[in-house]
């Protein structure tokens, strides 16, 4: 389906494209929340007059998220979840709750808005992107740690759990290490004795 789009869209166009697009996509997300008409006579004429305002108003959106983004870039919050020791998450952090935490901070960003490529899966600090228009994107980062203590040791840039840890590295070769170790020791006795 071709249609008008009222407002650019990442990896898709800008303000008056005219774009082929899935139907499902269409009908079921830029047609019904505004982004976009079916592109036809009588929708290109309507477009034409109503352009000046259009590009007012995605003017007066952008203006809105750079301020936004001003206090919200570079921003650090601590989300406390339950975790094993090898700091993998009893479930994830999703997008869902980000927003919900920025939300509650009092910044209004949609969770459309978060770009999460895949759920946090493990205890850290992570840098996440917040795209609050399409012109303007901030990066804050995520503290997700078992309690506030361990959040604020991470803040500090200790490293509460290692890669070897999570993925049991240490225990297979802790002794092969400590075998080579003997051997050294056995070795060094031998040439004292001879």
């Amino acid at each position: 389906m071709d249609v008008i789009l009222l407002e650019r869209i990442n990896r898709l166009g800008g303000l008056g494209d005219t774009v082929r697009v899935r139907d499902g996509y269409a009908r079921n997300y830029l047609l019904p929340t505004g982004r976009a008409l079916r592109a036809n006579d009588a929708n290109r004429a309507k477009f034409e007059s109503q352009k000046t305002q259009l590009i007012a108003r995605n003017e007066e959106r952008r203006t809105e998220a750079q301020g936004l983004g001003e206090t919200l870039d570079g921003k650090s919050f601590t989300i406390i979840r339950s975790a094993g020791e090898t700091g993998q998450l009893y479930g994830s952090v999703s997008a869902r709750d980000l927003a919900d935490i920025l939300k509650a901070e009092g910044f209004d960003v949609s969770r459309n808005a978060v770009e999460l490529n895949q759920p946090i899966k493990a205890i850290g600090i992570h840098k996440v992107k917040i795209i609050l228009h399409a012109e303007v994107s901030i990066t804050i980062n995520v503290n997700v740690a078992r309690s506030a203590e361990e959040a604020e040791r991470q803040s500090r840039g200790e490293t509460l759990t290692s890669a070897a840890a999570i993925y049991g590295v240490e225990d297979e070769y802790a002794d092969e290490e400590e075998a080579a170790e003997e051997t050294e020791a056995g070795e060094t006795t031998e040439e004292a004795q001879g």
